[in-house]
């Protein structure tokens, strides 16, 4: 059989070598790439966590909207306790880089993965969340096979309507069945997060709805002591909300996620004039690869930008996103536009930056214009 040398062989490089290398100008990125401006992101790290601290609470950012170890290190270095993430897979990339306390803020359900949640408790401190007995039963199998314990957080639904349990009764015999699984399952507390309320538009919008949240939670909190149990923990809360559940009262870490990026969606919404403004931090840089009178075509697309919360906006002056395809964004400019040609790059702000970073293998980390680190996506694509 003919040997056909690789692409490292060849000496052509590897597919996934970053776009980019230390030190060059933002113009010298190759695109599409998938940009954050690190001024932008340490100024929203910084105060959303000094918001966050200053209620007494702990930080625990979200880890599933940036997917990316550098980002998770920085944030416990400006005192988050740990990160949430979604997926067991997406713990092992956090954990392989030393993350030692994960929350993994879902249901896990399937006899492989509980398996791999319990591998992963061994090296550091795992929780998950559970709404049902069947989850309860196979993660406590699973510690108990593996000689380990886990914290389970019960997941409420607190009005949006998906996961999570609606009754004190459910939650009390979920709470009952996690303690004939001690020492090797710990009932760790409540998982009431609200996710619509992180994109509801006014304040007042997103304030009523957080304090119709932190009533369920007091009754919960109320039911599970009268039968035994003590709630030592209550976490949830997100970018949209964080400053509500900070000052409730009730909860004790907030998970903020898409902070440290932002996105078009999230700009949609009216700040509280108590809250600092966040800065959009992630961008793609994109080039433009054709010319017409009408329209200029950029080089990334659906498979650049998730398009789920709309369009990406670009920044250009005078130009509008009319249309995503797999490959190419059709920008259309209005009168007075700011002039432009092939090669010229041009920055957009995703819609939604969750699933945008999932697209990606690189993040490039930029200061004044020019590349100050290069971080890979390392839990792109954890989806067990």
């Amino acid at each position: 059989m003919t040997h056909h040398p690789s692409i490292s062989e060849s000496g052509l490089g590897n597919w996934h070598d970053a776009p980019a290398a230390l030190g060059a100008a933002l113009s010298a990125v190759d695109t599409p790439a998938l940009i954050i401006d690190l001024d932008a992101m340490e100024k929203n790290l910084t105060e959303v966590h000094a918001v966050i601290q200053t209620a007494g609470i702990r930080v625990r950012s979200h880890a599933k909207a940036h997917k990316c170890p550098d980002i998770a290190l920085r944030q416990i270095k400006a005192g988050a306790v740990g990160i949430c993430v979604q997926k067991a897979s997406e713990a092992e990339a956090f954990i392989e880089v030393g993350v030692k306390n994960i929350l993994i803020t879902n249901e896990v359900i399937g006899v492989r993965k509980v398996e791999r949640v319990a591998r992963l408790a061994a090296h550091a401190h795992m929780g998950v969340c559970v709404d049902n007995i069947v989850g309860v039963h196979q993660i406590g199998a699973a510690a108990r096979r593996h000689n380990v314990a886990i914290d389970v957080y019960i997941e409420m639904d607190v009005g949006h309507g998906r996961c999570g349990v609606a009754s004190t009764t459910e939650a009390i015999e979920l709470a009952q069945a996690i303690a004939t699984y001690s020492p090797a399952l710990v009932f760790a507390g409540l998982q009431a997060y609200h996710g619509m309320a992180q994109h509801m538009r006014k304040p007042e919008e997103r304030k009523q709805t957080i304090q119709t949240a932190c009533a369920r939670v007091k009754e919960m909190i109320r039911a599970l002591n009268a039968a035994g149990f003590e709630v030592n923990a209550v976490t949830g809360g997100g970018t949209g909300t964080y400053e509500l559940e900070a000052e409730s009262g009730l909860y004790t870490e907030v998970q903020p996620g898409s902070y440290v990026l932002m996105d078009n969606d999230y700009g949609k919404n009216t700040p509280d004039i108590d809250t600092p403004t966040l800065k959009n931090t992630l961008h793609v840089l994109c080039t433009v690869m054709s010319i017409n009178p009408s329209h200029a075509v950029l080089d990334g697309g659906l498979k650049t930008f998730a398009v789920d919360s709309g369009l990406p906006r670009i920044t250009t002056p005078g130009w509008s996103v009319k249309s995503c395809s797999d490959e190419h964004t059709e920008i259309v400019p209005e009168p007075g536009a700011t002039p432009l040609k092939v090669g010229d790059k041009v920055m957009l702000v995703p819609g939604h930056c969750d699933p945008t970073v999932n697209l990606h293998d690189w993040i490039i980390a930029v200061r004044n214009d020019k590349v100050e680190e290069l971080w890979p996506v390392s839990a792109r694509g954890a989806l067990f």
